[in-house]
């Protein structure tokens, strides 16, 4: 697959920038693209921006505010608190349509660029109950995508079946553990790095690292 090119779609976040590692090891060409969807925190855009930059990365950045006014819920609304789901339902982070819509519209790009691959940072192992970063929906879409525009995609999901602890390692693993520790944006309260510590997506990233870096060689 070096000779290929891939898109890697991209926020600027822990996984999103292990994938962008991993694709870079396997594609000849990467490009990301990031979607501005006016989300809680615009620094996340910027950290997309720099990070991509730092890397050497074509960066697309699309226009997505119409899921902003379809979807209201904590990653939109700073009126809306962040809270885990509680007895079996869903985060108040939970976007409706967000990857549908986000690989949808990478597919459309990707058809431009000239990419055949599709790389996103979905996972069924941690991944909050969210419906659309399921194992059974990727493929579904794509499916879907390859039939709609008459094209081959493959949507690849390295992290699709690891813990947060295993996706550290996989990022050790690409010579990136400092570099995605460093300068990702996980938290929901915009903090880059280590984050706040209190939120979900900081639990989830602090609780996986300290899991790593107990059996880290």
């Amino acid at each position: 697959m070096k000779k290929e090119k891939a898109l890697v779609v991209f926020s600027g976040g822990q996984d999103s920038t292990t994938c962008l590692f991993w694709a870079r090891e396997r594609f000849e060409e990467v490009a990301a693209v990031t979607f501005d969807y006016h989300q809680r925190h615009r620094l996340e855009i910027d950290c997309a921006r720099n990070i991509a930059e730092e890397l050497g990365v074509k960066h697309y950045i699309l226009d997505m505010s119409l899921l902003n006014q379809l979807a209201p819920n904590a990653l939109t609304r700073d009126g809306i608190a962040v809270k885990e789901g509680e007895d079996g339902g869903l985060p108040s982070t939970f976007v409706p349509g967000r990857n549908l819509l986000f690989l949808s519209f990478a597919g459309v790009l990707a058809s431009q660029i000239g990419a055949r691959h599709i790389v996103t940072g979905v996972c069924e192992t941690d991944f909050s109950g969210y419906p659309d970063c399921r194992d059974i929906f990727v493929k579904s879409l794509n499916v879907t995508l390859n039939l709609s525009m008459d094209q081959q995609f493959v949507i690849h999901t390295p992290l699709m079946w690891l813990n947060k602890a295993e996706t550290w390692k996989l990022a050790d693993e690409l010579n990136a553990f400092d570099f995605v520790r460093e300068k990702t944006l996980t938290c929901y309260n915009g903090i880059i790095a280590d984050g706040c510590g209190e939120c979900p997506a900081c639990k989830l990233r602090k609780r996986g690292l300290e899991e790593y870096l107990k059996v880290r060689r």
